[in-house]
């Protein structure tokens, strides 16, 4: 404690306060660079894999809705052709 009492009287307090800050900062931005990018790097794949799969995802239902309106479309026709058929037999 008397060794920042002498620094303060020695330099000044606004110079102590600047020279401290500044390590602050230094400490912030060296554990952003060490941690917090590598973390990022990491949930950045993973927010690529997941979008990839949303995509197959999408993909997939497109298919299926295709799929199921064409059996829809098969139906509707079959039910017209029984439908005539019907009618021709009652005829």
């Amino acid at each position: 404690m008397e060794n920042i009492a002498v620094i303060i009287s020695e330099y000044g307090f606004p110079i102590v306060a600047t020279v401290g800050l500044l390590y602050i900062l230094y400490y912030i931005w060296n554990f952003i660079t060490k941690n917090i990018k590598a973390k990022l790097a990491d949930a950045n794949v993973t927010l690529i894999a997941l979008i990839d799969r949303v995509r197959m995802l999408d993909n997939d239902l497109i298919r299926l809705q295709q799929k199921l309106d064409t059996v829809i479309e098969l139906r509707e026709l079959k039910d017209e052709e029984t439908k005539e058929n019907e009618e021709r037999d009652s005829d």
